[in-house]
């Protein structure tokens, strides 16, 4: 081999190293400045979904939660008791939500989240006694850039809860949702045991002492006793189960006292007050509906200051959502306000026969207290303190005894109506 051959195979081979060096080079130089062009990107649903946003509202009888997300969530949910929980389970999420979003209220008086590992998130609602999942969707985002978990529960008994249990156990033991939504139970079922039932709500309580008379006399304690005593003639009579809405000196939203109702099944609430009023000379006792609209000016103001109750305790109510806040007066139903207008008559017939009454003393006003949609109710004020007269009678044993067995009195018929109509215990 000449000197010529083995300079040109040199040539070659060192051309080669060169060419070879150039390529790693470029590819160390690739990798520093333009990594992604050299490694794949990692699936973009591989990575976790991001829960980035929650909101609450509605009150203690019914709420709706919502949660957004950056992706379709994959769900699982179920109930739990002791105490009555809702929990959801979210595959490969992360939560992104600011902790003050997350505070309890109305029905919910428990929001928890957090991670159980194993690629799974959860999220836990413990509510205020027992409730329904009226409705838990997946749904996505009118705007694209997302999707949101909409849950709407509401107060319910421990029955229903307890059926929703039930039917949670025979299918799957639990619930999955996909965007098609679920539901757990399918309301109310029936209750051949269920015995007529009353709740007594006594009015005000706690740092809420409500009107006070022209001897001192406040009408938390007022209501309290009469309550109590109603409370034990209804029980005396032995057919019917009584609560009452509080039994101590405690304060309570006038959603709770709703909320309160409704977790018993009650077919009658019974709201006791003592108010006072400006107008000289006015006495009586008077017996309330619900109305969008006041029977009269006077219905109008005592509704609006027995509704600011709520904004005790720095519990100021505010319309985070108007739909929700108003749903109460929208679910009224046409047949629960006829009961109560038939139980308001009674009641005036038999309070007529044993204690005076205002003129007038079937009313109606936009009481809160009395919104509950499917539980008759009425609000009784048995005076008023504002009268040196009836403050005295409403301090008086005599006087309570007669006007308790006058609305126990009314209570039997009504209940006997409803028995008779195949409604009630």
């Amino acid at each position: 081999m000449g000197l010529a051959d083995f300079t040109d195979k040199g040539c070659r081979v060192g051309g080669q190293v060169l060419r070879a060096f150039c390529l790693l080079l470029l590819v160390v130089i690739s990798q520093v400045f333009f990594p992604v062009a050299f490694f794949p990107v990692a699936n973009a649903a591989d990575a976790p979904l991001v829960a980035k946003g929650y909101k609450m509202a509605g009150d203690a009888t019914k709420m709706r939660i919502v949660m957004d997300f950056d992706r379709e969530p994959d769900i699982r949910w179920f109930l739990l008791r002791g105490p009555n929980r809702l929990v959801i389970d979210l595959a490969n999420t992360r939560f992104a939500i600011d902790a003050k979003d997350l505070k309890p209220r109305g029905l919910v008086k428990g929001v928890r989240l957090g991670e159980l590992g194993e690629g799974v998130s959860r999220l836990i609602l413990t509510g205020k006694g027992p409730f329904a999942v009226d409705k838990l969707d997946v749904l996505k985002n009118e705007d694209g850039t997302g999707y949101r978990l909409a849950v709407d529960m509401s107060a319910a008994s421990e029955r229903e809860f307890d059926a929703a249990l039930a039917n949670q156990a025979l299918t799957t033991g639990s619930t999955v949702s996909t965007d098609k939504g679920g539901r757990v139970g399918t309301g109310p079922v029936s209750n051949p045991g269920h015995r007529f039932t009353v709740v007594i709500d006594p009015g005000h309580g706690g740092i809420d002492g409500g009107a006070e008379g022209l001897n001192g006399t406040i009408e938390k304690n007022v209501t309290l006793a009469f309550a109590t005593e109603l409370r034990d003639k209804l029980a005396a009579a032995g057919r019917y189960d009584v609560f009452m809405t509080r039994d101590t000196d405690e304060y309570l939203r006038l959603d709770d006292r709703v909320r309160i109702a409704r977790q018993h099944e009650a077919d009658l609430l019974i709201s006791i007050h003592a108010d006072t009023i400006s107008v000289k000379g006015i006495r009586g006792a008077t017996v309330y509906t619900v109305s969008d609209k006041a029977s009269d000016p006077e219905a109008q103001a005592l509704a609006d200051r027995e509704n600011l109750s709520d904004q005790f305790a720095g519990m100021v109510i505010k319309n985070d959502n108007k739909e929700v806040t108003d749903i109460l007066i929208d679910l009224i139903r046409r047949e629960t306000h006829t009961f109560s207008m038939s139980f308001a008559h009674t009641l005036v017939g038999q309070l007529s026969t044993s204690v005076g009454l205002i003129n007038n003393p079937q009313r109606s006003a936009g009481f809160k207290v009395l919104k509950a949609p499917d539980v008759p109710s009425v609000l009784v004020e048995l005076g008023y303190l504002s009268n040196a007269k009836d403050e005295a009678q409403l301090l008086d044993a005599e006087w309570r005894g007669k006007a308790a067995q006058s609305i126990t009195n009314a209570v039997a018929l009504f209940a006997s109506a409803r028995t008779g109509a195949g409604t009630g215990g």
